[in-house]
């Protein structure tokens, strides 16, 4: 019995070794959905500006935000309650703010969105606000949905004595299912009978194995590359057939070629970002830090009781500039990302002294990378 048992365990083991490379194959995959997007299928930006009502004393100062008052004088008119143009609100429980949303393609007349609502006045806080009707415009200027709701924020505060205490952020919130569609957008699903991808990247070898792909599950010459990015797909005439076999087209799974070494770094917060494909050549790297420190002393002085001078303040400044040795370090090759970031580490460089060393890494062609500063 042990020996049957044995024995079922190593065929279990040696299946499993001959099924990893398919598992991790498969996994390297990725989806047409993923890799693309249907040319004319997007979201569409609304925008509102409204008014957040219900506040407990944290809205805007209407006496710095004039655009506050005149927003309540309109909408009490409108709602038939008429106030002089020249009368002084002081409403502490009211801001002004504007809404924002997207519109999701193929959106139908009564479907809810979600919004953003976000203070544009002094407001301290939008907590328990409640967002009154508010029409959301595109970029055409007609309404497209209608905004009213009860405000969700994330944040909290507390203030007292002079002293406040704020966790997270208190002047947006958003508002599930917030608006109402009222006008439809027109998507067109592809354009006679051809529906166009476009590529997330503009990579050639990825496009053109997307379309061995298509063309390989759909048929021959279904799929046709018209440059790097933008792919032209034969697709039925029949609208409930062309969702069948986009639907069959979205869920294929291509293996996109390897990106393009870059490296990201970000100057004003140090951050730098490296993807897999970034390699880097043996080179010799030396790399000094230097700080300056500069401290201030005030000293009083005072003359004597009868010699009729006044005291008066001094300052003395000490100023200390130190530049740290650097050592000539020798950086070997590294061929994967991990080995990549060993050899960096290695130089015990801070994130802003490394943005320093990419560059002249870069710059003397030890660095198999595109360099890139946002």
């Amino acid at each position: 019995m042990r020996m049957q048992t044995g024995k079922f365990l190593q065929g279990v083991a040696i299946f499993a070794c001959c099924l990893l490379p398919l598992i991790s194959g498969a996994a390297w995959a990725d989806r047409i959905k993923d890799l693309a997007s249907v040319q004319g299928i997007r979201n569409n930006q609304l925008v509102g500006y409204g008014l957040v009502v219900g506040l407990d004393g944290t809205g805007d100062q209407t006496t710095q935000t004039p655009f506050t008052t005149q927003s309540i004088i309109n909408m009490l008119a409108q709602l038939g309650t008429t106030l002089p143009t020249t009368q002084s609100l002081q409403l502490k429980n009211v801001a002004a703010v504007m809404v924002t949303a997207n519109l999701p393609p193929f959106s139908r007349i009564g479907q809810q969105i979600d919004i953003t609502v976000s203070s544009m006045g002094n407001a301290k806080s939008l907590r328990g606000g409640t967002l009154v009707m508010t029409p959301l415009k595109g970029a055409d200027g007609q309404i497209y949905a209608q905004a009213q709701g009860n405000l969700m924020v994330g944040g909290v505060g507390a203030a007292a004595a002079g002293s406040r205490a704020v966790i997270n952020h208190l002047l947006a919130g958003r508002i599930a299912g917030g608006a109402t569609v009222e006008r439809e957008v027109p998507t067109a699903l592809g354009q006679g009978p051809f529906v166009h991808y476009e590529m997330v990247g503009n990579d050639f070898g990825t496009t053109q194995r997307v379309v061995e792909v298509i063309n390989r599950e759909m048929g021959g010459g279904t799929a046709e590359a018209l440059d790097g990015r933008l792919i032209r797909v034969s697709a039925p005439e029949n609208s409930n057939s062309r969702v069948a076999f986009m639907g069959r087209i979205e869920n294929l799974e291509v293996r996109p070629m390897k990106t393009m070494a870059k490296v990201i770094v970000n100057p004003r917060n140090g951050s730098v970002v490296m993807n897999q494909t970034v390699t880097i050549e043996s080179c010799a790297i030396a790399h000094g830090a230097l700080s300056v420190t500069i401290n201030t002393e005030q000293q009083v002085s005072q003359p004597n009781a009868l010699a009729g001078g006044q005291t008066v303040t001094t300052s003395q400044a000490a100023i200390d500039i130190k530049q740290d040795g650097g050592a000539l370090m020798t950086v070997k090759a590294g061929v994967n990302l991990a080995e990549v970031v060993k050899a960096i580490n290695a130089l015990g460089a801070n994130p802003q002294d490394l943005i320093s060393i990419l560059q002249a890494m870069k710059a003397a062609g030890a660095l198999r990378a595109d360099l890139e500063v946002i």
